[in-house]
């Protein structure tokens, strides 16, 4: 059978569950090798070992992305356990407090929030693209969120931290284009995961008021995210760069 990334190497960060897995048992079905970094060791471990078990190539690594120490040794791993770094999937974050209002959000929380979803892409970036330029080539993937695009509502640390992210992306996107790495963004909607599901709650008002905003007529699943995941690391996306991708059932059009 002829798999996409065959004896390629991804780095998936919040590679533990929800998205992040999806992501890594994606690219993982196709041939990939997978470091798994994440801050929860047992399901981190775990995703790994169901990749094993399935056949594929991954190590975990624990990682807190806030730790310009954790990532380097994140980094470290890619290379002493497969000798090369293809894709780098930046998908670790934190949502923090909901219907809270800018003026109200706490400061600790602020930088808590920023650290780990922009600061800590950032440093994980920094990282990546020296490996990927002395490759020659390389693709990254940072996680965003419609709540990148649009205006998210007493959420203000979440929604400028994921605005923060297509904007890096871009930047980077334009920086490193001619050195052979390309630099795109996912901008996710409501996916159904372990961390949506702390807001949304099934069966619940709330829950079928959000619906009512997808054209599609529901929430999305992590695996439909991956997918978008290995079309932009795939030699079909090879002449896209610096874009920001809405997986979001129509949300944006709305």
């Amino acid at each position: 059978m002829n798999r996409k990334f065959e004896d390629k190497t991804a780095l998936v960060t919040g590679g533990n569950s929800g998205i992040g897995k999806a992501i890594a048992l994606a690219f993982a079905s196709e041939g990939c090798n997978v470091v798994i970094a994440a801050r929860r060791s047992d399901e981190g471990e775990q995703t790994a070992r169901e990749i094993i078990k399935h056949g594929g190539n991954a190590q975990f690594v624990k990682t807190d992305v806030t730790s310009r120490h954790d990532i380097q040794a994140m980094v470290d791993t890619c290379i002493s356990e497969f000798g090369q770094l293809d894709y780098a999937i930046n998908n670790a974050g934190i949502f923090g407090p909901a219907k809270v209002a800018t003026a109200d959000y706490d400061e600790d929380t602020w930088d808590r929030v920023m650290n780990t979803n922009l600061k800590g892409m950032w440093l994980c970036m920094k990282q990546e693209i020296p490996i990927m330029l002395q490759q020659g080539s390389g693709v990254i993937i940072n996680m965003s969120s419609v709540a990148g695009l649009i205006a998210s509502l007493a959420t203000s640390a979440y929604c400028v931290s994921k605005h923060g992210i297509i904007g890096l992306t871009k930047v980077a996107a334009k920086e490193y284009a001619a050195q052979g790495i390309r630099v795109n963004a996912i901008c996710p909607a409501i996916i159904e995961t372990p961390m949506s599901d702390e807001v949304v709650k099934p069966d619940n008002e709330l829950t079928s008021q959000l619906k009512l905003r997808y054209p599609v007529g529901r929430f999305g699943t992590p695996e439909e995210v991956a997918g978008a995941a290995l079309f932009l690391c795939s030699d079909e996306a090879s002449f896209i760069t610096g874009q920001a991708l809405p997986v979001d059932g129509g949300r944006l059009l709305v």
